[in-house]
């Protein structure tokens, strides 16, 4: 049976896409999103204008797929843990030492307050069911998620976030 031809091009597809998608984060923790164009994106992520143009629309599609894979980037990080207080541990990690949400906290406070706000979006659905099977528990990963997204604004240190989450899956469970 012959190999699917398309494979090549779909690995390239995905390839680009990531570099993109890196090349984005890179220019948000740097010049943050007011001062990003897609001039700037192209040749940070080291891709022509027409490649870029041909994956995403406009700077903000761009922004939106960068969103959703850091989404499911922290969802594949918190199901590889082996328990509930490890995996928000990890995300906690994840989240307090981001270089892109450490910028954005002092340059762009305004679109990070709106995408904070923005809980009818379904990236927060799949994040909120995914610590649901983590935890065991809906009510804790309601809990669990609005102490992440606490950690965006205010973030914790790697010690803290051990602790805060054994603090919140013990408090949890009794």
């Amino acid at each position: 049976m012959p190999l699917n031809k398309y494979a090549p091009q779909a690995n390239t597809h995905r390839r680009t896409q990531s570099a993109i998608l890196a090349g984005t984060k890179e220019l948000i923790a740097t010049v943050g999103l007011a001062k990003m164009s897609m001039i700037e994106i192209a040749d940070t992520s080291q891709v022509s204008r027409a490649t870029l143009y041909n994956h995403y629309r406009d700077k903000d599609s761009v922004i939106a797929a960068l969103c959703e894979s850091e989404i499911y980037r922290l969802i594949a990080i918190a199901n590889s843990a082996p328990n509930a207080i490890d995996a928000l541990e990890l995300l906690s990690i994840q989240i307090s030492t981001d270089i892109a949400l450490a910028h954005m906290r002092i340059h762009d406070p305004a679109p990070l307050a709106s995408a904070l706000a923005a809980t009818a979006n379904p990236l927060w659905a799949a994040l909120s069911d995914a610590l649901a099977v983590i935890t065991g528990s809906q009510v804790v990963a309601d809990l669990a998620l609005r102490w992440l997204v606490g950690q965006v604004l205010q973030p914790l240190t790697p010690d803290d976030s051990r602790l805060a989450a054994e603090l919140l899956i013990s408090r949890a469970n009794i």
